[in-house]
């Protein structure tokens, strides 16, 4: 598989798992909190810069955006490991470094409330899908991005000859 199929999978899922919480919010009626939402961005970032590098054929663009792909997961793991370990246990998310981003420096909750309104508490969004914690689903699922990110760096592409 190539590099830039690799990318174009990783996108993929990363759509998935946006609609995925989008499907919760507005069926299941799972309201997002501040860390969420800020975990839906990284995602869509990721999912952009992964079909952004259809545009190029360089080899060494393709490995950047692997590199980059790679860096958000790492962001991605550890925003979902503070939303687990410390957020979900705080009364509320106001004023954390994800409610500051959303909010107050990008905007983003006003101006798209549909995909990054927040509208619970960390400790309210604390929910389980199948016994395990909507944020450690996202963990999990950001650890296989930088797992498979770093496959789609450092794999071995062969030169093709005719071009």
């Amino acid at each position: 598989m190539s590099t830039q199929r690799i990318l174009n999978l990783i996108a993929i899922v990363c759509l998935t798992a946006v609609g995925f919480a989008l499907f919760s919010q507005y069926v299941l009626d799972m309201q997002p909190c501040a860390w969420c939402v800020f975990q839906r961005l990284i995602f869509l970032v990721i999912a952009g810069i992964c079909l952004l590098a259809n545009l190029f054929r360089s080899g060494f663009l393709q490995k950047l955006f692997a590199f980059t792909t790679f860096a958000l997961s790492v962001g991605g793991v550890l925003s979902a490991w503070y939303q687990y370990s410390v957020a979900a246990n705080m009364f509320s998310c106001d004023m954390t470094f994800a409610d500051q981003f959303m909010a107050k420096w990008t905007g983003l909750d006003g101006m798209m409330p549909w995909l990054f309104g927040i509208y619970s508490s960390c400790m309210d969004a604390k929910v389980d899908l199948l016994g395990i914690e909507y944020a450690l689903w996202a963990l999990g699922l950001f650890v296989v991005i930088a797992v498979v990110a770093l496959i789609a760096l450092f794999k071995h592409e062969p030169r093709e000859i005719f071009s």
